[in-house]
């Protein structure tokens, strides 16, 4: 489990894909890690395979590349990166799994005042997980949903959150990954599962 709040930017140092394997190295700067640990790169939990000077090795399944933008990583690209939270660690952000839903593309990037508004599209069947003032991770970062329409929504970043993780970065068209919040999620069900009326 994680909670959205980046511990380090991260670079894609080689990328290994065949017909039967996915393999990412990554560097980091965010301390030790040992081997089976979670980590979320952009959002994605995936388990370190190796780690040595620095650098680490995950293996990513078919459903991740179907369900992310992994496939879309390139050499020398940067991540956002977290380890995975542990009992003492504070809770900054909100629920995040590491289970990325969808991914989605920025439409609009706009100024206001000392934050910068992103608006970004996402598949419909999604939508019913979103509430303005609701949270959302995107690229792994947590954020509060400003605005939802029937076809988009919008966030907002201050200036540490742009310099701090890749977001301050994105380009028009940029794809991303998002999950939203798991609490939404189990109330939804229980609700279309018809448990509204179970004691």
């Amino acid at each position: 489990m994680f909670t959205g709040i980046v511990k380090d930017i991260g670079s894609v140092i080689a990328i290994d894909q065949t017909k039967e394997n996915f393999v990412l190295t990554i560097q980091h700067n965010f301390g030790t890690v040992h081997l089976g640990d979670s980590v979320a790169i952009d959002g994605i939990c995936l388990t370190i395979i190796d780690s040595q000077n620095n650098q680490i090795q995950v293996e990513v399944m078919p459903e991740t590349v179907k369900r992310t933008n992994i496939a879309d990583l390139t050499t020398g690209q940067k991540v956002n990166l977290e380890p995975a939270l542990r009992p003492n660690d504070e809770l900054g952000g909100h629920f995040v799994l590491g289970h990325v839903d969808t991914t989605g593309q920025l439409l609009k990037r706009e100024l206001a005042k000392n934050s910068i508004l992103l608006t970004f599209s996402i598949a419909s069947q999604f939508l019913p997980y979103l509430v303005e003032k609701g949270s959302i991770a995107i690229d792994g970062v947590s954020l509060t949903l400003i605005q939802v329409t029937d076809k988009d929504f919008q966030v907002g970043i201050i200036p540490y959150t742009s310099k701090e993780t890749v977001l301050g970065n994105l380009e028009i068209g940029q794809t991303v990954n998002l999950e939203t919040d798991i609490l939404g999620k189990y109330i939804i069900q229980a609700f279309k599962r018809g448990y509204q009326n179970v004691n």
